[in-house]
C-alpha cells in the first residue's frame, strides 16, 4: 500500500494512503491492524479523507515506515481480528443526515419561490401536529404538544419563514439527539459484548477439548457445566440443567433445559450439565440482545434519573400556561410563541441517561462493567461494603505449595487427577491446582464420569469406579465421612496452619491434601483505607474459611468487622440484616458461593475472573488484577451523581431565562428555539465527557 507522510512530529505522524476510496470497513482494519503493534500507542483513521493519525515510540520511527510500506488489505485482515462492532458507520449516517437536512433547508429557504416553499412548509408541518394530537388524544400534554402550538401559531401570523425555521432547528435538535444517544448506547454494548475466551468442545470420539471461543463453528458439539456461562446460542443435544437466562428474557427463575431446548449466550448454568449444538458463531447474536437491554430495560434508570423524566413530563402544562398568560396579558402572540418553544424536557430527558452512559463506559476504560444507572446511585449511596476473602483480599491466583499424600499415593497422580477435577469449576483455588498441574507438566486425559459440584463444598466424581471427592475439611470428613488412613493421624495433625487446605478422598479414605497458599493482595490494606475516606464507613469480610485464618487476614487487611465459616446462605443472610437497618450495602465475591450475597446487595461486583454465574448475577464486574478499580468505582458513581443533579438545576436555570426573555419580548421564538437547543446539545455533550481527571 502506498503512503505519503502529510504532517509529522515527535511521536505522531499522519498519512495518507494513496486509494480513490476507503470503506469503513478498511478503515477499521487499518485502525486494528495498526494498534496491533506495540511500538503504536493509538491510531484514528479517517475513510472520507483515506488518512491515518498515528501515535507511536519516538525512537521507533523506521519501524512504523517500514510497517506502513508493507501494509496491505488481505494481509491484515488475516492478521487482525476487528472488532464486530464500531461506531463508524453509525457516525457516518448521522452526519450525512444532518448534511441532508441543513442542505434541504437552505435551498427551500434561498432557491425556491415563496408559494411553493409556503406549501413545503405547511406539509412539514403535519407529522409535528400529527403527533401532538395523538399525544393529546391519548390523555397525555407532553413536548410534542408544545411543538406543534409553537409551529400553528407561527402559520396562523403568516410567518412562514419563522415555522420553517422553528422545524429546521427542531430537526437538528432530532438528529443531535438520536446521535448522542445511539453512540452512547453503541459505546456502552461494544464495552459489555461477552467476553469468554475458551470453552469445552466435544469431539467425534468423546473427548472434550478446550477451545477459543472464536474457533467454534457452527454444528460443533459444546459442553457447559454448573456455574459457567453459556457463549454461543443453540440447541441442547444431550443433558439435563436449569438456566439462568434473567439478562436475556428478564425471567427472575432458572428454566429447565433440556433436549431440543433453545439456549441463548450470555446466559448462566444454574445446576446441571449440557451438551449444546452451536447454531450461532461468537460475536453475532448478543451484542444485538445487549443493545436491545440497553434500550429497554429499567436497570439504566436511577432514581434521580426517573425523577427527572417525569418532572420533565408534568413542566409541560405549566409551560404552556405561562405562554397563554403571556398572551392574555401582552396580547403579543410573539411572545407567546418564544415561550412555546422552550421545554425542559428535551434536556432533562436526554442529558440524564447520556450521563449514566458515558459514566458506564468510562467505567469500562478501567476494566468496570456496570449493568445499569440505579448501580452507580446504589454504589454512590451506600455506606456498607461487604468482602468475601478468598480470590477477592487474597490473590486472584493463588498458588499450590506442596501435596501432602495419604495412604502411599503419589503426588503427581494425585495432583493431576485433582487438576482434571477441577478445571470445569474455575476458583481461585481451583485455579491454582489446574496451573500448578500445568507447571508440572502433568498432561491428564478425562478419565472421570460425570462431575458434580456442591456449592460452597466441593466436587464429587468417579474414576475407575472408585468414588472421588475433593472440597473442604467440612465435605471431606463430615458429609461424605472419608476416614485418616490407619498410623498417618500425626502426618495430618502436622499439616500447615499457615495454608489453606483442599482435601481429596478416594473411596471414604483421604489420599491427599493439597497445600494453598493464598496470599494477601499488596493493595488491599490501602483501598479499605481509601474506601472509609470516600465515605464508606463500614467494611466487612465473610470467608468460609477458618476463624484462625480469617482473623489473621482481617487484621492485615484492617476491615471493621469479620464472620469466618460461613455458608453462601449466611452471606446473603447477612445482607439482608444490613437492609433491615434501612443501609444500602455493596457486596465484593468472585465464586458460585458468593452468587446469593451478590444477589441480595444493593450493589454486588464480581471479579471478572471468578465463576461465570457469579459475573452474571452481580451488576458490576471489575478486574482481577487491581482492587483500585473499587476506587474508581465509587468515585465515579459519587461523580455521575454530582454531574446528574447539576444538569437538573443547569437545565431548569437556562430554560426559565429563556422562558422570561420571551416573555418579555427580549427573545424572538426563533432565537428562544436556538438558544434551547443549543443549551440541550451543550448539556447533552457535557455529559458526554468523563467524570473523572485521566492521569
Amino acid at each position: 500500500m502506498r503512503c505519503r507522510i502529510l504532517h509529522e512530529s515527535r511521536g505522531r505522524m499522519r498519512v495518507h494512503f494513496v486509494q480513490s476510496r476507503m470503506t469503513p470497513e478498511q478503515a477499521d482494519l487499518t485502525q486494528a491492524w495498526l494498534e496491533t503493534h506495540k511500538i503504536i500507542t493509538k491510531a484514528r483513521t479517517d475513510e472520507r479523507t483515506c488518512n491515518a493519525v498515528i501515535w507511536y515510540r519516538p525512537d521507533a520511527r523506521e519501524q512504523l515506515l517500514s510497517l506502513l510500506a508493507s501494509f496491505c488489505y488481505a494481509e491484515a485482515a488475516e492478521q487482525t481480528t476487528v472488532p464486530a462492532h464500531t461506531t463508524r458507520v453509525l457516525t457516518r449516517n448521522f452526519e450525512d443526515r444532518m448534511f441532508f437536512h441543513i442542505a434541504g433547508r437552505g435551498i427551500t429557504r434561498f432557491l425556491l419561490p415563496f408559494p411553493l416553499r409556503t406549501v413545503i412548509t405547511a406539509a412539514k408541518a403535519v407529522p409535528y401536529l400529527a403527533k401532538a394530537l395523538k399525544s393529546i388524544f391519548s390523555g397525555k400534554i407532553e413536548v410534542s404538544v408544545l411543538d406543534a402550538a409553537s409551529i400553528s401559531v407561527a402559520m396562523l401570523r403568516r410567518e412562514f419563514n419563522t415555522a420553517g425555521s422553528v422545524m429546521f432547528l427542531l430537526g437538528i435538535g432530532e438528529i443531535l439527539e438520536d446521535w448522542t444517544h445511539r453512540k452512547s448506547v453503541e459505546n456502552l454494548a461494544a464495552a459489555m459484548s461477552l467476553n469468554v475466551d475458551k470453552v469445552w468442545v466435544r469431539t467425534a470420539d468423546g473427548q472434550e477439548v478446550l477451545t477459543g471461543v472464536d474457533r467454534v463453528r457452527e454444528q460443533d458439539a459444546i459442553v457447559v457445566r454448573t456455574g459457567n456461562m453459556i457463549p454461543l446460542d443453540g440447541v441442547v443435544l444431550e443433558g439435563d440443567g436449569m438456566v439462568n437466562q434473567a439478562s436475556i428474557t428478564g425471567e427472575p427463575l432458572p428454566v429447565h433445559k433440556r433436549p431440543g431446548s433453545m439456549i441463548y449466550a450470555g446466559t448462566v448454568m444454574d445446576e446441571g450439565e449440557l451438551v449444546i449444538t452451536v447454531r450461532q458463531e461468537s460475536g453475532t447474536g448478543r451484542y444485538d440482545r445487549i443493545v436491545k437491554m440497553i434500550e429497554e430495560t429499567e436497570k439504566l434508570k436511577s432514581s434521580t434519573e426517573d425523577k427527572a423524566s417525569h418532572l420533565a413530563d408534568r413542566l409541560v402544562p405549566w409551560t404552556l400556561g405561562a405562554s397563554a398568560l403571556t398572551w392574555l396579558i401582552s396580547g403579543n402572540a410573539a411572545r407567546a410563541a418564544a415561550i412555546l418553544m422552550v421545554d425542559f424536557s428535551c434536556a432533562l430527558k436526554l442529558s440524564m441517561p447520556i450521563a449514566v452512559l458515558s459514566a458506564m463506559r468510562e467505567a469500562g476504560t478501567h476494566n468496570i462493567s456496570v449493568k445499569g444507572g440505579k448501580f452507580l446511585e446504589n454504589c454512590s449511596e451506600a455506606a456498607t461494603i461487604v468482602f468475601d476473602k478468598t480470590g477477592t483480599l487474597t490473590c486472584a491466583s493463588p498458588s499450590v505449595r506442596g501435596v501432602e499424600t495419604f495412604g502411599g499415593t503419589d503426588a503427581d497422580e494425585m495432583l493431576r487427577l485433582a487438576a482434571c477435577l477441577e478445571e470445569h469449576y474455575p476458583h481461585s483455588m481451583a485455579n491454582a491446582v489446574v496451573k500448578e498441574a500445568k507447571k508440572r507438566k502433568l498432561e491428564h486425559e478425562e478419565r472421570h464420569s460425570t462431575v458434580d459440584y456442591l456449592v460452597a463444598h466441593g466436587i464429587v466424581s468417579s474414576i475407575d469406579g472408585k468414588k472421588v471427592c475433593i472440597g473442604s475439611y467440612h465435605f471431606i470428613f463430615e458429609d461424605e465421612g472419608a476416614v485418616i488412613p490407619e498410623g498417618e493421624e500425626t502426618h495430618f495433625e502436622n499439616l500447615p496452619d499457615e495454608c489453606s487446605h483442599l482435601y481429596m478422598a478416594i473411596d471414604g479414605r483421604l489420599a491427599a491434601v493439597i497445600l494453598i497458599e493464598d496470599p494477601l493482595k499488596a493493595e488491599a490494606a490501602d483501598i479499605v483505607r481509601q474506601l472509609h475516606g470516600l465515605g464508606i464507613n463500614r467494611v466487612v469480610m465473610l470467608t468460609g474459611d477458618s476463624h484462625r485464618t480469617a482473623r489473621a487476614v482481617a487484621k492485615m487487611v484492617g476491615v471493621d468487622d469479620y464472620y469466618a465459616e460461613v455458608l453462601p446462605e449466611d452471606k446473603a443472610a447477612f445482607i439482608r440484616r444490613v437492609h433491615s437497618s434501612g443501609r444500602k450495602v455493596i457486596m465484593v465475591g468472585d465464586g458460585i458461593n458468593d452468587s446469593p450475597a451478590l444477589s441480595e446487595s444493593d450493589c454486588g461486583v464480581a471479579i471478572n475472573s471468578g465463576a461465570a454465574i457469579a459475573r452474571e448475577l452481580a451488576d458490576i464486574t471489575i478486574s482481577e488484577d487491581d482492587l483500585h478499580a473499587l476506587v474508581v468505582l465509587k468515585k465515579l458513581s459519587d461523580s455521575l451523581m454530582k454531574r446528574i443533579h447539576g444538569n437538573y438545576w443547569r437545565t431548569i436555570s437556562i430554560n426559565s431565562f429563556l422562558m422570561l426573555m420571551g416573555a418579555l419580548g427580549v427573545f424572538p421564538s426563533t432565537t428562544t428555539a436556538l438558544l434551547h437547543n443549543a443549551s440541550t446539545l451543550a448539556i447533552s455533550l457535557n455529559s458526554m465527557t468523563d467524570l473523572l481527571k485521566q492521569s
